[in-house]
């Protein structure tokens, strides 16, 4: 497997290119990719949490609605959904029941999960209908993870379980689903991430990315906001080591260097047309860097049809406002959308010699 197959430290929106020819075109165009929250609540409280400002609210999506929302979703042309959030996916009840709806809609679905309730019976129910599911996993032992992610330590141990069990059911399944892990490089878990890589290439888990410290601008944790990654080139050689033919690691150098450079050459969002979030009480926003902020809520899938809030007067007023004023030197550095702004920038302000293929 290549180092970076799936494009963890890039973007894929260059692969689609018709959505992009639409879009410009200034034709009006559906989102490829789209973030979705079950519920609001979660088992842990990691120190790192960029959305701690929710308040971890225990909402949980009516999966009946959802699942008509989906199949229009679906229909529109939205391409894939994250289920991940403010919360823990798999605190969701019906977590497999909106798997199963969400491939049923002809919809990609993917979860980032701290996997600690993604239990063998669970991996049984989902791993048929999920392209991928990203663990966030923020130590290499017990007493790390408990420090890191604001549980108990006997969650690392189950995490890890869980995992193996999941790596055994998706080889008797013949599932397709991929595997992995994430881990947020902190100064006081950095010098477990090559355990860490050497166990989850042990576990059978495809790929294990090492990403940098991103700081919500609503986030109420500040601890690492100056954190410099400049440091840790010589570890991403010795973690890449454990890489293998079948075990990728993606080291993410160049969002590391992005975050400490605090530097973007685009002056507008431009991303917004082609992924929006929607969080665990149904409302639909441009960016989840703005939750809260009524200028980047264009409606509730529990009140309209996600066809009639897309094409809304309340998200063409957002989308406005944004083109004049938005400046994204306030936004999240390292968002979800950076690398796919950096694309669309060139794509309408091309250098001189682009016809020289």
């Amino acid at each position: 497997m290549a180092r970076d197959a799936f494009r963890i430290d890039s973007h894929k929106l260059l692969l689609h290119p018709r959505r992009v020819a639409d879009w410009l075109e200034g034709e009006a165009i559906y989102p490829l990719y789209m973030e979705l929250s079950p519920a609001g609540a979660c088992n842990h409280r990691c120190r790192f949490c960029g959305l701690d400002f929710a308040g971890y609210r225990p909402d949980f999506m009516d999966a009946d609605i959802l699942g008509q929302r989906l199949a229009e979703m679906g229909r529109l042309g939205v391409k894939s959904i994250m289920y991940a959030g403010e919360g823990e996916p798999f605190m969701h009840r019906r977590m497999a029941d909106i798997v199963r709806q969400t491939k049923q809609a002809g919809i990609d679905c993917a979860i980032t999960t701290n996997a600690v309730l993604m239990k063998p019976a669970v991996s049984e129910a989902i791993l048929g209908d999920t392209s991928w599911i990203k663990v966030s996993l923020n130590a290499g032992s017990p007493e790390t993870y408990a420090a890191v992610h604001g549980t108990k330590a006997r969650d690392f141990d189950t995490v890890m379980g869980n995992l193996e069990a999941a790596v055994a059911i998706r080889a008797r399944q013949g599932a397709a689903c991929t595997l992995g892990a994430q881990i947020l490089l902190l100064p006081e878990n950095a010098a477990e991430i090559p355990s860490l890589a050497g166990r989850c290439r042990d576990l059978g888990l495809d790929y294990l990315v090492v990403k940098p410290y991103s700081q919500h601008p609503q986030g109420e944790q500040a601890a690492y906001k100056d954190i410099v990654y400049g440091q840790y080139a010589a570890l991403a050689e010795e973690v890449n080591a454990y890489a293998t033919d079948a075990f990728s690691v993606v080291f993410r150098l160049d969002a590391m260097r992005a975050w400490d450079a605090k530097r973007r050459r685009y002056d507008r969002c431009r991303a917004l047309p082609f992924w929006s979030y929607i969080d665990s009480r149904g409302n639909v926003w441009g960016c989840s860097v703005y939750l809260g902020d009524e200028r980047f809520r264009y409606g509730n899938i529990f009140e309209e049809t996600f066809e009639a809030i897309w094409t809304g007067e309340k998200r063409a007023a957002s989308l406005g406002w944004c083109a004049e004023s938005l400046d994204p030197a306030a936004c999240r550095v390292n968002c979800r959308m950076d690398k796919i702004n950096d694309y669309l920038w060139e794509l309408r302000h091309p250098n001189a010699h682009v016809n020289f293929i």
